[in-house]
């Protein structure tokens, strides 16, 4: 499995390529903003992009959603408890970026707990649903690396040095604290964790971060 970091828009969102080697298959993860670099990106590496997925519904995880969609003919994947802020994209981007070119997105197909992803010879992901910075929010686990280390890619559920922020209405702290206690922390703790926002971790560390504020 190979992996690109590509920082777009005025969040600096991370978004992700993920392919498989030997075929080119793959995915792209939180195409947050920037379509034409990460178009250019996908084309110089040969990627031949299979999916278009987002770990949850915010606007800066999703703005070239719609033109990737249209270069590509590719589906949009998300869980459907984000459906009403994918509706908001336009409004929101407006509203904290003052994007006036921000453009709707459409979604193709919902995933949910454990749906796998696949693609390639034998790679993919699988869905884990972490809710809590938003109801529909999920990170994808690698799986059949064949002796490589695990990866997540875990959105704003967990940052290096913390986590998504859960003030508005519909987030839920204690949600997020169980999704990162019940799950996320239960992952090898060799797994590398690439984050929405930020530099990677592991979840060794981000256990060792996190241990004063966990519940027991």
């Amino acid at each position: 499995m190979k992996i690109e970091r590509l920082i777009v828009g005025q969040l600096q969102t991370n978004c992700y390529l993920v392919w498989d080697k030997n075929t080119g298959e793959g995915v792209v993860i939180d195409p947050g903003d920037d379509a034409e670099y990460i178009r250019n990106r996908i084309r110089d590496l040969e990627i031949k992009p299979l999916y278009l997925l987002a770990t949850h519904g915010h606007f800066d995880h999703i703005l070239a959603v719609l033109e990737l969609k249209l270069a590509f003919k590719i589906p949009f994947l998300i869980n459907s408890k984000d459906l009403f802020l994918v509706e908001r994209t336009v409004a929101s981007a407006n509203f904290f970026a003052k994007n006036k070119e921000a453009l709707p997105v459409l979604v193709d197909g919902f995933i949910k707990e454990d749906d796998l992803v696949s693609f390639g010879k034998n790679e993919g992901l699988k869905v884990i649903e972490t809710p809590g910075h938003s109801p529909g929010g999920v990170v994808f686990e690698s799986f059949a690396l064949q002796n490589e280390r695990g990866v997540v890619f875990s959105g704003d559920t967990l940052f290096k040095d913390g986590f998504g922020r859960t003030d508005f209405s519909y987030c839920s702290h204690l949600d997020l604290m169980s999704s990162l206690k019940n799950k996320l922390f239960k992952l090898p703790d060799e797994t590398i964790v690439y984050p929405g926002h930020g530099e990677e971790t592991t979840i060794e560390e981000a256990k060792r971060n996190f241990k004063l504020l966990l519940p027991s």
